[in-house]
């Protein structure tokens, strides 16, 4: 390898370093999620689908002053994403896939839920990295115990906070479009005649 070569690949290489430490980490749970009141829920078990490589998934966006953000919003949202089902249905279990027929007809689910979690974030200031402004959006598509398609459910939840209502959970934004997002998601089901 040339002197030239190397100094080049040596540069594209700390370039990426600097990029990805400008990465700052945060948590996106929702801050609060859907109540569950036993004497509404339908009497259906249902499943959601969730695999150990979507928990894994790093998801890296804008946040302020030109940095990024870096989460994991399956892992992250997961236990909203349980809780609003909590919300509608009475039984509520895990599967590692919806094509695993094996696994689906153990659980005894009547619905499979397999959610696509898409999310954007941004912050307008020069000087500070934490989103001011957060989005998610979930889209699930429903089968019934066999693979067939019921319908799909799409929610967008939204969170804003300012700067100085961060203290420590430069989160916040995004806490409150899970937590949007999440009784989004509750009604959208209730008010599907489909899912009850």
């Amino acid at each position: 390898m040339t002197t030239l070569r190397f100094a080049r690949v040596a540069a594209a290489i700390a370039f990426v370093a600097v990029l990805a430490g400008c990465a700052h980490p945060i948590a996106i749970q929702a801050e609060k999620t859907p109540e569950r009141v036993e004497a509404t829920l339908s009497s259906k078990k249902v499943a959601y689908v969730m695999t150990d490589a979507e928990r894994g998934k790093q998801v890296i966006t804008p946040g302020g002053g030109g940095d990024r953000i870096s989460y994991y919003p399956y892992r992250d949202l997961e236990k909203a994403l349980r809780d609003t089902l909590r919300s509608v249905y009475a039984d509520v279990v895990v599967v590692p896939s919806a094509a695993d027929a094996k696994a689906l007809r153990e659980s005894g689910a009547s619905l499979v839920f397999t959610p696509e979690i898409i999310t954007t974030s941004s912050s307008p200031s020069p000087f500070t990295w934490p989103p001011t402004q957060f989005g998610t959006e979930i889209v699930c598509r429903v089968t019934d115990a066999e693979g067939q398609e019921v319908t799909r459910v799409r929610v967008n939840g939204k969170g804003n906070a300012e700067f100085s209502e961060f203290k420590s959970n430069f989160g916040l934004a995004a806490n409150r479009a899970g937590t949007d997002v999440a009784e989004k998601l509750s009604a959208e089901i209730r008010g599907n005649p489909k899912l009850r």
